[in-house]
C-alpha cells in the first residue's frame, strides 16, 4: 500500500481554547499528584511505547492526550509494511523524548477500535491531541515525511492545546507515573483563562474582549489570535436561523454578506473546505469594496483554522489566483 498524506488538524473545534486550557489544568493536577507522592512524574524511555487495547484506551489513550500527544500504531503480526514501520516509530519516540506517547494497537485483537477509526487497511497512524483524533498516515511512510508529520504534531500540541509533553528520566523506573514538565507561568495566563470563562458562560462579548486584551499587550500572541478568531465566529452565528442563511445563500447568490453567513455556518459544522471554496468563488464574482470584505472573511476563517492547515495552505493559493 502506497503512502497516503491526510490532514492533521481534522474538522474544526470550535472549543479548542477551552480543550487547550483543561488539557493544561489535567496536566498541572498530574503534577500536583506526583508532587503529593513525593516523586518527579518523571517516567522511563521504555514507558514512551505501550501496547493498548480496548479496555484501557480511554485511560491510556484519551486521558493520556490531556498531558502529551498519543500517536497511534495499528499494526498486526502478518503486516509485513508494519514490521518496517513500528520500529522507526518506537525508535523515534524514544529519540523525541517525551514531546509524544506511541500507542500500539493490535487489530486483530481490537476490531471495535480499528473500526471506530474507520481504518480501511494497515498500517495506520492516527494521533489523538487533548482528546480529538487527527488522522496522519497510511501505508509505510519514510523517515522524513515520519519525522516531518511528527514535528508538525508537537507543534499543534504546544501552541494550540499547551502540551509541553512528558519528563523522561533515563533512570526511571519503568511503569512510572508519567506527568508533564513544569511550564512556567506567562504573563497573560491570567487573561487567558478570563476568556475560557467567559466562553464556558456563553459570554462571548467578554471572551472577544479578553482576548483583545491579550492581542493589545502581546499582538504576537497565537493562543490569544486563535481564540480571538472562533470567538469572533461563534458570536456571528449565535441565534441565526440555519436554513434560512442557507436558504439567502442560494437565492442570492451575488449577495456578499449572504455567502459570508453562510461560510461561517460552513466553518462551524466542520466543512472547512465548502467554506474557503464559496468564498473564494465570491471573489471571483465581485469587485471594489464588496471584494475586499470577502477577502477579509476569509483570512478571519483562515486564523480558526490555524495558518499550518493543509487546507488554509491551498485556500491562500486559490485566493491568490482569484485576486490576481
Amino acid at each position: 500500500m502506497q503512502p497516503r498524506n491526510m490532514s492533521m488538524s481534522g474538522v474544526v473545534d470550535l472549543a479548542a481554547v477551552k480543550a487547550a486550557q483543561e488539557a493544561k489544568a489535567k496536566a498541572e493536577q498530574a503534577r500536583a499528584q506526583a508532587a503529593r507522592e513525593g516523586g518527579t512524574g518523571a517516567i522511563s524511555p521504555a514507558d514512551l511505547v505501550i501496547d493498548v487495547d480496548e479496555a484501557g484506551f480511554e485511560r491510556d489513550v484519551l486521558q493520556r492526550s490531556a498531558e502529551v500527544p498519543v500517536v497511534i500504531d495499528f499494526w498486526a503480526e502478518w503486516c509485513e509494511p508494519c514490521k518496517q514501520l513500528s520500529p522507526v516509530l518506537e525508535r523515534l519516540a524514544v529519540e523525541y523524548n517525551g514531546r509524544f506517547l506511541l500507542a500500539k494497537v493490535d487489530v486483530d485483537a481490537n476490531q471495535m477500535l480499528m473500526q471506530q477509526f474507520g481504518i480501511q487497511g494497515i498500517p495506520a497512524v492516527f494521533a489523538v491531541v487533548a482528546g480529538q483524533a487527527l488522522p496522519l498516515f497510511q501505508g509505510a511512510a519514510g523517515e522524513a515525511q515520519i519525522r516531518q508529520t511528527l514535528d508538525q504534531l508537537v507543534q499543534v500540541g504546544e501552541q494550540r492545546f499547551g502540551l509541553t509533553g512528558l519528563t523522561v528520566d533515563p533512570e526511571a523506573v519503568p511503569g512510572g507515573a508519567p506527568a508533564a514538565p513544569e511550564r512556567p507561568a506567562g504573563p497573560h495566563d491570567g487573561l487567558l483563562e478570563a476568556a475560557v470563562q467567559a466562553l464556558d458562560s456563553g459570554d462571548l462579548s467578554g471572551a472577544v474582549q479578553a482576548y483583545k486584551n491579550v492581542l493589545n499587550e502581546d499582538p504576537g500572541n497565537e493562543e490569544a489570535k486563535l481564540g480571538l478568531a472562533q470567538a469572533e465566529l461563534l458570536q456571528r452565528v449565535q441565534g441565526v436561523d440555519p436554513q434560512q442563511v442557507r436558504r439567502d445563500a442560494a437565492d442570492k447568490p451575488a449577495d456578499v454578506q449572504a455567502q459570508i453567513a453562510a461560510a461561517d455556518l460552513d466553518l462551524v459544522g466542520g466543512h472547512v473546505d465548502d467554506a474557503f471554496g464559496r468564498l473564494i468563488e465570491t471573489v471571483q464574482r465581485t469587485v471594489g469594496d464588496d471584494r475586499d470584505t470577502v477577502r477579509m472573511r476569509l483570512l478571519e476563517l483562515f486564523e480558526v483554522v490555524g495558518p499550518d492547515d493543509p487546507r488554509v495552505i491551498a485556500a491562500r493559493r486559490a485566493l491568490a489566483r482569484a485576486l490576481f
